[in-house]
């Protein structure tokens, strides 16, 4: 008896012991480090202790009354910007996460120091939109939008925003200029 009740007490501190941390710059189709899809605003200054966050009302009629919140490490670096769901309520949760730090990183290894080629190899494209300066690569796998900058397009596609873009006329070495997961 001493023996079962002597090797369960050890089992259990053995998997207590043994449970795995969240890597805070991992980001997976439900994380993007301590921050989950159901994180409520009010938990932000928690979540992320050792950073500053810092909201900012945007409030004009191109950003449609938007309240976005800034996460900066202790060294003034930014890290990502939020965006709730409903403005100004503390109970909402987050919709949008722009990742701007290339500690941050899919499970697959892809940050902001990534490029094209390393998207395509590692995500299945689900589709690409040509915007006015920039294309925006989505990959549902993981609720993320990578944004390219036109510049690292060849010439004939920088200017024509009419253009339907295909991954085959994007460099493998277009560079990542920011991604967003949204929820």
């Amino acid at each position: 008896m001493k023996k079962t009740v002597f090797s369960l007490v050890f089992i259990s501190l053995l998997c207590i012991g043994c449970k795995k941390e969240q890597n805070p710059f991992q980001i997976g189709k439900q994380h993007v480090g301590l921050l989950t899809d159901s994180t409520q605003v009010k938990d932000l200054k928690a979540v992320f202790a050792n950073d500053s966050v810092v909201s900012r009302l945007l409030d004009n009629e191109f950003t449609f009354n938007r309240t976005d919140i800034d996460v900066f490490d202790k060294s003034g670096n930014k890290l990502l910007t939020l965006t709730p769901k409903t403005v100004q309520d503390s109970t909402s949760t987050i919709e949008t996460i722009k990742v701007l730090d290339s500690r941050f990183k899919t499970e697959k290894g892809i940050s902001t120091n990534s490029t094209f080629g390393d998207i395509e190899t590692h995500y299945k494209i689900s589709s690409i939109q040509n915007t006015l300066k920039n294309i925006v690569v989505f990959v549902n796998d993981i609720n993320a939008f990578f944004t390219i900058s036109k510049s690292e397009l060849p010439a004939e596609l920088q200017f024509d925003t009419n253009a339907k873009i295909e991954a085959v006329q994007i460099p493998e070495k277009a560079k990542i200029k920011y991604f967003m997961i949204g929820w």
